[in-house]
């Protein structure tokens, strides 16, 4: 991934994520108005582009703990978070994410022929 100038560093526990565009998915779906019902359960799938100092930190402390491998993402992996968590923070045409690292509901599997 190439080095962009972001218009913030999160800190703390805190993440940046750019959500994607319809044109930068693959594979998506576009749905009639009447089946979009459940607007609260929606998911927003993003690249982590920065993380705090802190972030994912208790989730892999946790982790290690429980003798589980931790799985906390990195930055340029594909994620997804709540349609509706953190603060929207737009920098030109770009549209990003601040969030906590908790609201951070799970990673894209690469999958080995992308």
């Amino acid at each position: 991934m190439s080095r962009m100038k972001l218009p913030l560093l999160p800190v703390d526990k805190r993440v940046l994520v750019r959500p994607l565009t319809v044109a930068e998915r693959k594979g998506s779906i576009f749905l009639p108005q009447e089946y979009r019902g459940r607007e609260q359960m929606a998911q927003i799938e993003g690249v982590l582009v920065a993380t705090g100092a802190n972030a994912f930190a208790e989730a892999k402390a946790e982790a290690e703990a429980r003798g589980m491998r931790p799985d906390a993402p990195k930055v340029g992996d594909t994620v997804f978070i709540a349609k509706y968590s953190g603060i929207v923070i737009k920098e030109g045409d770009e549209e990003y994410r601040l969030c906590n690292d908790e609201d951070v509901c799970g990673i894209r599997v690469r999958q080995e022929n992308e």
